[in-house]
């Protein structure tokens, strides 16, 4: 059932609602890691919750300086991080999904030695300040002999990715670049060398990160977020509740908890998390927590995401609810915003999507 008052809180946790850090990295951090299989949604996504003019010229900085970063640190999935929590939290949490990669990689041709071969030449390739070309790497993977057609160079790119060798990055073009991890973050940010040695900590630093970032939400949200043991993170919560903040039961009766301060906020000054809000397909607000009920009906949510095969559509959302979808239409110097409505919208609705839309941070014409 949709809950409106849990969005207003997500909506000014996440700092949608009110936008209050400056710097991209520092925001990436804080959420530990943001969803980035498409990458001008998630640098709108993180765009939209900076505070201050020009945050994609600061996005693009970040980027250029090799301080943000997209890695596989988790469940097999690329996301989008500061690149000093690259090594930790790929060593925490990427040990399943590498089984897996190097299963796939096996099963397109590549053996171990062939992954060899190909880890060499990758960290020879990307040893320079701008790292080495995705397709350039991918023809010099294929001169080698190393296996790349099928899925091949997309499997042993992801597995060196998964083992904390490389990072991927992005030109202005939107041309995408590999990195050597060691050139961005040192191993002191390992983690070994960051939690002297204590995975709980770890552990428990990743499960603050996400209450603190996504919350409303439950320590069960965090091990669906992570794929850590719930077991694991049940135990970490007591080195930071004091930290947290309750935010009542969910569903199943486990306590959400928030940073401190977002329901006093909320009461204080509601109008913010009231305004109407324009989400690329894969926002935070839509893919960060399991069950997506509690922002569309469930009668509506095929729209949002049509045959449940992962891709989301960008939604409206408005007074604690996805009221509906949106997209830009049109030739590039000619695009124009379409809309579908959930149900009709009154008119400051339409007024509010409409200014939304002209001030919404494209990363593309």
């Amino acid at each position: 059932m949709v809950d409106p008052a849990l969005i207003r809180a997500r909506l000014l946790a996440q700092g949608l609602a009110v936008p209050a850090v400056r710097d991209p990295v520092d925001l990436a951090a804080s959420f530990l890691a943001m969803q980035g299989q498409d990458l001008p949604g998630v640098i709108a996504s993180l765009a939209l919750r900076l505070a201050g003019d020009d945050p994609l010229g600061r996005i693009a900085n970040a980027v250029g300086t090799g301080r943000l970063v997209r890695a596989y640190p988790l469940r097999g999935t690329v996301f989008l991080m500061a690149a000093e929590d690259v090594r930790w939290v790929t060593q925490l949490c990427a040990a399943a999904p590498l089984r897996i990669s190097a299963r796939l990689c096996a099963e397109r041709g590549i053996t171990p030695e062939l992954t060899a071969r190909g880890r060499g030449l990758a960290l020879e390739a990307a040893d320079a300040p701008r790292g080495i070309g995705r397709a350039e790497l991918i023809a010099l993977w294929g001169d080698a002999g190393v296996p790349v057609a099928g899925g091949g160079a997309y499997h042993l790119l992801t597995s060196l990715v998964m083992r904390g060798d490389l990072v991927l990055s992005h030109e202005p073009t939107g041309e995408e670049r590999v990195l050597l991890l060691r050139r961005l973050a040192a191993e002191e940010h390992g983690l070994e060398a960051r939690f002297d040695g204590d995975e709980e900590a770890a552990v428990a630093e990743l499960l603050l990160r996400h209450l603190a970032s996504r919350g409303p939400a439950t320590v069960r949200d965090a091990s669906w977020f992570s794929k850590l043991p719930l077991r694991r993170l049940r135990a970490a919560l007591p080195r930071i509740r004091d930290q947290l903040e309750e935010a009542g039961l969910d569903a199943r009766g486990e306590m959400r908890y928030s940073r401190p301060g977002i329901a006093s906020r909320l009461a204080a000054d509601p109008g913010p998390a009231d305004d109407a809000f324009l989400l690329p397909g894969f926002d935070e607000l839509v893919l960060g927590y399991p069950d997506r009920l509690d922002l569309i009906d469930a009668e509506h949510h095929g729209r949002l995401v049509p045959g449940n095969n992962g891709v989301f559509q960008p939604a409206v959302v408005r007074r604690g609810r996805v009221i509906g979808l949106w997209k830009r239409e049109g030739r590039p110097g000619a695009r124009r915003l379409a809309t579908t409505e959930l149900a009709p919208w009154p008119a400051v609705a339409h007024r509010r999507v409409r200014a939304r839309y002209s001030a919404f941070p494209f990363l593309r014409a």
